[in-house]
């Protein structure tokens, strides 16, 4: 059974800093691209990740929301996958979601994600 599973996420002011993670299990990790996709209170989850990564080879994708802001990395002896969030603005609050794919897909898009976490909970107040 594959899992995937966040964590990091919690309340900062603006301009503060969190760092999630993104364990998974159940698949081989090295073979597959991560991304994590974020859900505004009282919107839809975006159809495109903030970020991707692939663990075959390293490449990276960001939304332009978040470029030079947010980092995303991988550590595969831990099969977990990083997304170092920096100089938070309110408007990044949202419940954020990791998820599994074994494609790099165009874009970092939602429907190319077989396998998804449950979220964590990002506030960022002004």
């Amino acid at each position: 059974e594959v899992q995937v599973v966040e964590s990091g996420g919690g309340l900062v002011q603006a301009g503060g800093s969190l760092r999630l993670s993104c364990v998974t299990s159940g698949l081989i990790f090295e073979d597959y691209t991560i991304g994590w996709f974020r859900q505004a209170p009282g919107k839809e989850r975006e159809r495109e990740g903030i970020s991707c990564i692939s663990n075959v080879d390293r490449r990276t994708l960001y939304q332009e929301s978040v470029k030079g802001r947010f980092t995303i990395s991988s550590d595969n002896t831990k099969n977990t996958v990083f997304l170092q969030m920096d100089n938070l603005k309110p408007e990044d609050t949202a419940v954020y979601y990791c998820a599994a794919a074994a494609v790099w897909g165009k874009r970092c898009a939602r429907n190319y994600f077989g396998f998804w976490g449950h979220g964590t909970q990002v506030i960022v107040s002004s």
